[in-house]
């Protein structure tokens, strides 16, 4: 099964987040200082959006450590959707700061007198705050992306949305301090619109796994083609996927010969299922094994069941049925039955064995055929 140490994972996960929330508090500090003693609108809404990446790290940390729970009874497949649960709050957080930064900026440039030139230190600030943002979010996306995890890189382009967000601070401080006075409030505004369109794509891609969402189509064709490869299967049907975190739970149909015993037939699928858990990011693999292609699956169900099928067979025949190991054909809509006499059945009680079938066979529209072997087995 392709899984991750759930240790070594959950160690290297919370470094890397641990990491982030020193670097983001002491940034916070210092924009917020500087952003109010240096009247820096920008940078004060800069240092804002650190703090609320402090509470998102905080969510990130509690979130891994519930995914790293092995499954239990209450969750058979483990705790994996805390991380799209995760991803989801760091989301809708990301969208509500950047509509407040927004609103604010724009309040601000409704009132252009309250808009005053910053503090040159600001612009330094906001150059330094950059530079290490810039540096964070290469570190947390090599970190998300060598654990497959979806949570960890969600909250490394958050820490991209900051370094953006402080190259337009740093603009917009550059440029008033230069004579336009309504920059940094602009400044303001575009950073708070860019974590807030950053935000929504978060907590739209959470819900989409959320809801069950399917792999991309081109990792549903290699499934199949694993499914398709696995020697005695003749066809592969009703594939499905859906997302559990960074992996996903896959439920197929594999269509092999009608021939084969159950338990040849429960040895391919469970092939199959190896090759899919051992080749790609699935949790877990639900092979259904078809003699046929599903169509007629309906019209299966309207033939008898066994008990009836051998007691029509028994009340046509006669006792001698009882001798028999009988094994049953569920194909295309009907019934085909294969008797298996022991040795030293006479030749004449399997002719007329065969004449009461060929009888019955002509009366019930789902008995297609009975073919009776001698050498079997004694039933039972």
């Amino acid at each position: 099964m392709a899984t991750h140490a759930p240790a070594a994972t959950e160690g290297l996960a919370q470094r890397a987040t641990w990491n982030s929330v020193w670097v983001n508090l002491l940034l916070a500090i210092v924009q917020v200082i500087v952003g109010v003693l240096g009247r820096s609108q920008a940078l004060l809404a800069d240092g804002l959006h650190s703090l609320s990446d402090l509470v998102s790290d905080f969510v990130v940390l509690a979130a891994a450590k519930s995914a790293a729970v092995a499954a239990d009874e209450t969750h058979p497949y483990g705790h994996g959707r805390f991380e799209n649960a995760a991803s989801l709050l760091l989301g809708i957080l990301m969208l509500g700061v950047g509509l407040g930064m927004v609103w604010a900026a724009v309040h601000r440039l409704q009132n252009p007198l309250t808009i005053v030139t910053v503090s040159p230190l600001a612009l330094a600030v906001a150059l330094g705050t950059l530079l290490v943002k810039e540096l964070l979010f290469r570190y947390m996306l090599a970190i998300g992306q060598k654990l497959r995890s979806s949570m960890l890189v969600a909250n490394a382009w958050h820490a991209r949305s900051d370094a953006a967000a402080s190259l337009v601070a740093a603009v917009g401080v550059t440029a008033n301090l230069a004579g336009l006075a309504l920059a940094d409030a602009l400044a303001a505004v575009l950073v708070g619109s860019m974590i807030a369109r950053m935000g929504g794509k978060f907590a739209y891609r959470a819900i989409t796994d959320l809801t069950d969402h399917a792999l991309a189509p081109d990792e549903v064709q290699a499934i199949e083609d694993t499914l398709a490869g696995t020697p005695g299967v003749q066809g592969v049907h009703n594939l499905r996927t859906r997302k559990m975190a960074d992996d996903a739970l896959v439920d197929a149909h594999l269509r092999v010969g009608p021939d084969l015993t159950v338990s040849e037939g429960h040895r391919i699928a469970e092939a199959a299922r190896n090759a899919v858990l051992s080749r790609h990011r699935a949790l877990d693999a639900l092979i259904h094994i078809d003699p046929e292609d599903d169509a007629q699956a309906e019209k299966l169900l309207d033939l008898p069941d066994r008990p009836r099928v051998l007691s029509e067979l028994e009340a046509a025949a006669g006792p001698i049925l009882l001798r028999a190991r009988a094994l049953l054909h569920y194909l295309d809509g009907a019934i085909e039955v294969d008797l298996l006499f022991p040795a030293g059945t006479s030749e004449d009680e399997l002719v007329r064995v065969r004449k009461a079938l060929a009888e019955l066979a002509a009366r019930r529209n789902w008995l297609r055929d009975v073919r009776v072997f001698v050498g079997g087995p004694e039933h039972g």
